[in-house]
């Protein structure tokens, strides 16, 4: 697993901002792809999928 692959993902992701986050979370949860995420395998988009709500948890409390 390519671990600087997956962080330039999530960093692309959270530079696009709360609303696409979420919506990536979103769209990730009910096993959409996104044009963000579709080139990863699905261990991968788990991943990102937990480091994005771990990033996302931060702004929940």
């Amino acid at each position: 697993m390519d671990h600087q692959k997956l962080t330039q993902y999530l960093e692309i992701l959270c530079q696009s901002g709360c609303e696409t986050v979420n919506a990536t979370i979103e769209a990730m949860e009910k096993n959409q792809t996104t044009s963000l995420i579709d080139e990863l395998n699905d261990d991968e988009q788990r991943i990102v999928l937990q480091e994005l709500k771990s990033i996302m948890s931060v702004y929940k409390q």
